[in-house]
Order: structure tokens, then sequence, then C-alpha cells
């Protein structure tokens, strides 16, 4: 059929797209049938270059969302509307696709689009009341919790109902680490499948990794049954062999995207395909709340570890032993009754800062964190001062506390530049955090003098 004038006399975005029917009732490759100028335009494509019947992919990237959705539009014959962020493009696409009328070999309907840089609430929350009050309820489950983690668990939970499937899950990257970790994880009753997190290896990741190459731009990626996977195989056969081993036969996958990048992904697996589409219509306007509430969650959690955190060592700094010692003694953290307190006091580091310069300096207090880490690995380490540091030890006996202590000194002895001054207070009945810490305040000191005794020449303090 020739669909020329029709879409030419249409001032929006339009082309026609024709799907070929096979006998197996499938759809062949989408092709492009009609285009008008606007449309050719928002494809680079000259006028004179374009040839009626040509594959879609000639024009934009492979994109199997499109893919089904032209097939359904024209299998069910109906009009599908999607608000998609549309990342190849780095815009908001509003996409309508009606059918139209096909032949006995193809299919036809008119694709056309708006597209916008930004997101257009008005048009997320242009839905049916049916995907609305079920938004709704899943932005809800944000606020009803203070623990925004349990929440998240329980929006993965009414995801997975919503598409009827065994699984969901929302996976969190972390670029910087090229890492990645699971945010929320739901299971069908009945389902006995490992916790997600015990398949988070690195074939993993090199998996995940992959799935932006598979998205080509998209808003989401749809298998909707066993025949579409088959077809995964060819293109992504250790993605395709992960899906099998999980027992999973379709899947539904939206990435979460915020300021400009994917920190994340949703997914469903084993959902209802027959709705795919109402699916879709939550997916898109959840994971665009998501992505933001997530993405504020990280910003703020960052933040805070800031505060809390002494960049050069990476140990807590004095603003979080104040908060510590705070929560202790008005009873917001409570403490086990036997504990143990050690102040460790850097020796030499202004001589060093002299002699050798600050990153020498530097060095020796990263060096000096390292090994109280190692010599009290399971407790909260503080550099309180420029070379003063604070180990706080809760639920240790005497005898291990003061062995760690000793082994403390022999760690120091062995290291050609490390020289601690100690002091400690250890307590069995539940004592004053703020009387223990003061007792091994004026042991450390004590100890200190005597080195300086020992070492004249070294008697200086840090400024720092």
């Amino acid at each position: 059929m020739d669909y020329s004038n029709f879409v030419n006399s249409l001032n929006k975005i339009a082309c026609v797209v024709s799907v070929k029917k096979n006998e197996d009732g499938s759809f062949g490759m989408p092709c492009i049938a009609a285009a008008n100028e606007p449309y050719l335009a928002s494809v680079n494509v000259k006028k004179e270059d374009f040839v009626p019947g040509k594959p879609y992919t000639d024009y934009i990237l492979k994109d199997s969302n499109f893919e089904d959705m032209s097939a359904r539009c024209i299998r069910e014959n109906r009009m599908i509307h999607a608000y998609v962020d549309a990342e190849f493009y780095h815009a908001w696409m509003d996409i309508y696709m009606m059918p139209m009328q096909s032949d006995e070999d193809y299919g036809y309907c008119l694709f056309s689009y708006d597209m916008n840089p930004k997101a257009d609430t008005d048009r997320l929350a242009d839905v049916s009341p049916q995907t609305s009050l079920q938004v709704i309820k899943i932005a809800l489950k944000l606020r009803e919790n203070d623990d925004f983690y349990k929440a998240i668990n329980s929006v993965i939970d009414d995801i997975r109902e919503v598409c009827k499937a065994d699984r969901s899950c929302l996976l969190l990257l972390d670029h910087v680490n090229h890492t990645c970790k699971v945010l929320g994880d739901s299971v069908k009753d009945g389902e006995n499948v490992p916790r997600m997190d015990t398949y988070i290896n690195e074939e993993f990741v090199r998996i995940v990794d992959t799935w932006q190459d598979m998205l080509g731009g998209s808003n989401c990626y749809i298998i909707h049954d066993e025949k579409e996977l088959e077809k995964v195989k060819d293109v992504n056969y250790p993605w395709y062999m992960s899906m099998k081993m999980a027992g999973a036969y379709n899947l539904v996958l939206y990435p979460l995207r915020s300021h400009g990048g994917t920190i994340g992904y949703i997914w469903a697996t084993n959902f209802n395909a027959t709705d795919t589409l109402y699916i879709k219509s939550v997916l898109e306007v959840t994971t665009f709340i998501l992505a933001a509430e997530i993405s504020n969650r990280l910003m703020f959690e960052q933040v805070q570890k800031l505060s809390i955190t002494d960049l050069l060592t990476g140990l807590y700094n004095r603003n979080a032993m104040n908060n510590r010692v705070t929560d202790v003694v008005t009873g917001k953290r409570s403490i086990p009754d036997k504990y143990g307190v050690i102040f460790i006091d850097l020796n030499g580091l202004k001589a060093v800062n002299d002699r050798d310069g600050h990153e020498a300096g530097d060095e020796l207090l990263r060096e000096s964190a390292g090994i109280l880490k190692e010599v009290f690995p399971d407790c909260e380490h503080f550099r309180v001062g420029g070379d003063e540091f604070l180990v706080f030890a809760p639920g240790f006996d005497e005898k291990d506390f003061y062995d760690r202590i000793t082994l403390l000194r022999k760690r120091c002895d062995e290291s050609p530049n490390v020289r601690f001054a100690i002091g400690s207070c250890y307590c069995t009945d539940g004592e004053d955090i703020r009387d223990a810490m003061h007792i091994a305040d004026e042991s450390m000191y004590k100890d200190k003098d005597e080195y300086y005794v020992q070492h004249p020449e070294l008697k200086y303090r840090s400024s720092r």
C-alpha cells in the first residue's frame, strides 16, 4: 500500500511502519513504508535519499522495544501510547502507534512522536486510573517506612506482584569499584531459590555490563517467551546461559537512570507476558520515581559519610567520635558491659613532616591507620587529631583486649616507621565511656613521655 500522501499530510513527525506477517504467526523486521519530512529530519535523512520499504535499522539503532510495540499494535489492532526515556537521543519521547489498514502479507501502523530533553511530569502522569493507583501505591511505600531499604524491598514486592512474576529484583551499580549489589529482592511464595546476592560475582558483573548494549538506548528490554530467549543466545550467550540456569524463560528489564547515567536496573523474570503493556505503563513511571529517590538517597549517604570520615586515612573522624560518645551517653546506642578504649599517639610525626615533607607524613598516617585496622579488625577506629587515634573495642574479654595491645606494640616494633604511644582502659561493668576515655588518654600521655625521654630529639607535636 502507498501511504505517502497520507503521511505527508500530517504536520507532526510521522512515518508508516510495515511489518511482514510470517506463516508461523510471528512478525518480521519492521520497515519504514512511508515517512514525512519532519520524521526524516529527526533521523538525519534527506528526502531524496529515503527509499520506502527499507528496514527501520537503516535509520535508527536496533530497538527490540520498538519492534515489539509495532507487532503488538498490528496484532492486537489497538493504539499504543508510551512516554519513554530514550537514552540514545538524550531525550524523552512521547510515542503513539496506531494500527492502519493492512493486507494479507503485511501489517501497517502509524508511528509518531514528540521529543523533549527533559521529562514532562504531566505526560508521565497521563496514564490509566489502574496504572495511577498502582504507581501511587508504590510511591507511598517509599514514605511509610523510616528504613529506606525496607521500603525498597516492599516496593520490589509490589513490582513483582504487578508483573505476576516469579522473581523481581533491584540491582544497584557501583561505577567507581565496578561492582553491583542487590538493593531489593522479591521471590514468589513457594519458590525455593537462593538469595539474589549469592549470584553476585565477577562473571555476573560482566553480564550486567552487557545490558547497556542490549538496551541500545531504549528504556526497557523485554523477552516475552522462550522463543525470544533463544534469540538472545546468538547475541549474548553468557546472559542466555545465566537465565537458563536460573530457570527464567522470559524477562522485563528497566534501567534506573539519573543525572545522565544508569545507576541500576529493575527486572522481573517469568512474568505474565499477556500484561506487558500494563506492566510497561507502571514501570515507565515507577522507575522514573525510584531513580530519583535512590539517587537522592545515595547522595545523602555520601554527604553523611564524608561528614564523619577522615579523608586521609579512611577512618572515622573526630566528629564521628563525638557523635558515638553522645549516642552512648544518651542511650541512643548501647554498648556491652565489657569493652575497651585505646588512645594512640603517633610519635615523631612532626619530625617526619619537617625532615621529609608532608607527603611522607601523610603516608605515615595512612600506614598507622592500616596497622590499627589490621590488629583491631572488628572495632571502630577514629582519627581524633593530627597524630592521635582512638579505637573503641566493644565485647572483648580482658585477656584478648590486652593481647591485642601487645600485638599492636609488636607491629610497631616490626615497622621501620610507625612508633605509637598507647594508653588503654578496660571496662567490665559498663562504666561511663567518658571516664574510660579520660583514663586511656592519661595513660597514653604517660607512655608518650617515656618515649620522648628515650628520644628527646623527636619531642615535637604535630599541629595538623
